[in-house]
Formats: structure tokens, sequence, C-alpha cells
């Protein structure tokens, strides 16, 4: 069974999901709004909202959705995504276009468990963790 993360934004998942594709050289996600529903219980303004898309990173499927229009938002803290790959070119180029804006935990470092580790939180307040798995 295959686990995957699924970040609910506040309005800007589009944004997000263009920035995570071109950060890991992915196409453009096809994106499904809200508005593709055509329900009569959307509030106005939440047509062009993200209703789901994913991408395929690394052999894992990232989710991403805004909020369901107007229902209570709460960002949380209690989640990090591992992008965990034997390419470490992937994981430089990844780790440095996700720090753009975002803060740095951990630099790409040698670790007892990884040849190339590090951590950060990107602009969105979304947690990284990079990994080279032999």
């Amino acid at each position: 069974m295959a686990l995957h993360p699924y970040l609910i934004f506040d309005g800007n998942a589009r944004e997000a999901a263009l920035f995570y594709a071109q950060v890991f050289g992915l196409d453009e996600p096809q994106i499904m709004t809200y508005g593709s529903m055509h329900s009569e219980y959307m509030p106005p303004g939440a047509e062009n909202l993200v209703m789901h898309t994913y991408l395929d990173i690394a052999g894992g499927k990232l989710m991403i959705s805004d909020n369901y229009p107007g229902g209570p938002y709460q960002q949380g803290n209690n989640f990090s995504i591992a992008v965990v790959t034997n390419d470490e070119a992937a994981i430089r180029s990844a780790f440095e276009k996700l720090k753009e804006g975002g803060t740095v935990k951990l630099e790409l470092q040698e670790m007892p468990w990884s040849k190339c580790y590090g951590s950060l939180t990107d602009r969105f307040n979304v947690e990284w963790q990079f990994s080279h798995e032999d």
C-alpha cells in the first residue's frame, strides 16, 4: 500500500502545485476545480479553487487541493514530505529551488544514513526532507 501526502492550501493550491511541478521538472499537472463540479452549493468565487491535483515525484504522489470553500482552515505543522532517491543531482536541484523564499533547517550534507541529506521549510510553510538512498 502506498501513502501519499495530501497538502491542503487556503486559496493558493494552484500556485503551489505549479511551483512544485517546476521544482521537480514535471509537466504542468491537470487541475480539477471546485467549479468543475457544477454544484449549486459552492459559494461565489470558489469556482477556480483547486479541488484536486497531484504530482508524481520520485515514484510517489503528492496530492494537493484548496480547502473546501467556506470551510475552516488551519495551517498545520504536523507533517513533512520526504524525498528519498538515488539521484543526488535531483536532490540538489530541488533543494536549491525550494529554499528560495523558505528557511533551511539543515543544508545538504553527508550523514551516517545518507551521503546527501538536508531539510528545509519552503515558502508555503511545508517542511521537506531530502535523503540520498543507494
